[in-house]
């Protein structure tokens, strides 16, 4: 193979946000170098390509471990920021860090649950031309049928409610580097990442795989954190809920109104009107309905405050080599600052 064929090949740097994991850390490490070990010998990759370790401000020993890996593989680089900023923050500072120095960026959790080695498609629909490439479950027979059920049902709403999302898909994905300079154009405070990558529009595709289950350690994403996750993704992308309501408050006005013309109708023909328990309850429900109004306008108004203070994404603490670089070998960068805002391409 001849120096101007490798330079030829595509940059490859592999996100992995990380949040406490110290647990499957080493069997990440050790599967994805298999992985760019294979994609290397196979002309898939240039030599260069990396694993970029993003870590979401762990308590726990996260962030030695990859400083530890980072100097002994040389695959591994590392990202450390000031403190947790959240999954897709932490998954986005690793996305434009790594935009800067590679061809394309696969982003994976750390937790092994996506099949690793269905970035070698990845890349192959790469190569054919693809900017972004989904990586989509088959089946979630791992899953308990609690979180089955809740998830199709988390699809199907945000489907009804206008979001372009891509079914059983995470945040498991490729993206071209012409893909990532556009998504750092959006300005969004409040991220959900699984709808704004949709919006770029580049030719895309899917890729197929079994999803395992948890390699150990506990999910970061329990019930109410799936909830919360959920229902910012559906305010963040669609202004449909809000819709809902001045559909509702119009359907109880056109009841109340025909309410109040069968009492007018009734008393004129002498029919006494009783049914205090109906009145109540008529009360308690508009009440409700008034309430949930205001809550979600309250939402909307809340996303409104955080998007106008225009506070960082993220700060970077640490970070270790240079995504796309040379791994290992590239030197430590400390008390780097994150950018206030995601600056535009």
């Amino acid at each position: 193979m001849s120096g101007t064929d490798t330079d030829k090949l595509p940059r490859l740097t592999i996100v992995v946000p990380c949040y406490n994991e110290e647990e499957v850390l080493p069997e990440t490490v050790k599967r994805l170098t298999a992985v760019l070990d294979r994609l290397i010998a196979d002309r898939l990759v240039h030599g260069t390509s990396v694993a970029l370790f993003v870590d979401d401000g762990s308590r726990d020993k996260t962030w030695s471990m990859i400083e530890s890996f980072h100097g002994s593989n040389r695959y591994v680089t590392g990202l450390k920021l000031a403190r947790n900023a959240g999954h897709q923050r932490a998954l986005l500072a690793g996305l434009m860090l790594a935009k800067e120095t590679s061809d394309c960026v696969i982003s994976i959790d750390a937790d092994l649950q996506d099949d690793v080695d269905a970035i070698r498609e990845f890349m192959q629909r790469y190569h054919s031309g693809y900017d972004i490439v989904y990586g989509v479950r088959q089946s979630r027979k791992t899953d308990t049928f609690f979180k089955r059920n809740t998830a199709v049902g988390f699809y199907r709403l945000m489907k009804a409610m206008g979001v372009n999302i891509t079914y059983n898909h995470a945040d498991y994905r490729l993206m071209s580097r012409r893909a990532l300079e556009h998504l750092e154009k959006f300005k969004e405070v409040n991220l959900f990442l699984r709808g704004l990558v949709p919006m770029i529009g580049f030719r895309s595709t899917e890729v197929y795989y079994d999803r395992h289950e948890r390699f150990a350690g506990e999910s970061k994403y329990p019930l109410k954190k799936m909830l919360g996750f959920a229902f910012d993704g559906i305010t963040s992308l669609s202004v449909t809920p809000i819709r809902l309501v001045t559909a509702a408050g119009f359907g109880l006005f056109v009841v109340s109104l025909l309410a109040g013309i069968y009492a007018i109708v009734s008393k004129l023909l002498g029919n006494t009107v009783s049914g205090w328990a109906s009145l109540m309850v008529s009360v308690w429900f508009i009440g409700g309905i008034q309430l949930v109004a205001l809550g979600l306008i309250g939402e909307y108004i809340g996303k409104i405050y955080k998007e106008v203070k225009r506070r960082p994404l993220y700060l970077i603490e640490k970070e270790l080599g240079r995504a796309g670089g040379a791994g290992g070998q590239s030197p430590e960068r400390k008390d780097a600052e994150g950018p206030a805002r995601v600056p535009a391409g």
